[in-house]
């Protein structure tokens, strides 16, 4: 079986690319998956549509058609890695954590110590909390090869 894993959070920090670089390196059964990682982008995703006057508006159209893609991706993972990142609030993360257990999706938070406890709901909820990409890549290499 290969696992579809979607790497949702924090997009200012390379964990994404470590994680993906460790499952390689260890030959793991695995596939990325993730929402658009460039931030501009993002916030234009609905401009297509025709650029609103209204800040709320923009962003209100751009996170519909963000959405398009971050729905299906969670709706059609095996598995879900959520960072936090200490720089900026991830309310997108936060909001990607409860799709998954509303879903029943297993997923997996990455996540510095000293932010436990306004995720204490999130993590809660999660199958694991790691604090690095190694971590990460140590639990995929358990869940996917039972080694």
């Amino acid at each position: 079986m290969i696992w579809t894993v979607y790497l949702s959070g924090e997009i200012h920090t390379d964990w994404r690319e470590q994680i993906q670089a460790g499952a390689h390196e260890a030959g793991l059964p695995v596939e990325f998956t993730a929402p658009v990682t460039d931030h501009d982008a993002s916030d234009a995703a609905g401009d297509l549509l025709g650029k609103p006057e209204k800040q709320f508006w923009r962003d209100h159209q751009s996170s519909k058609v963000n959405s398009i893609r971050t729905k299906t991706m969670i709706e059609q993972c095996d598995l879900a890695v959520i960072r936090f990142g200490d720089k900026y609030k991830q309310w997108n993360a936060a909001f990607d954590a409860g799709y998954c257990a509303a879903l029943d999706t297993p997923y997996i938070t990455l996540h510095d110590e000293d932010i436990i406890h306004p995720l204490k709901e999130v993590d809660a909820a999660a199958m694991a909390w790691a604090q690095t990409p190694e971590q990460v890549v140590e639990i995929l290499r358990y869940v996917t090869t039972a080694k």
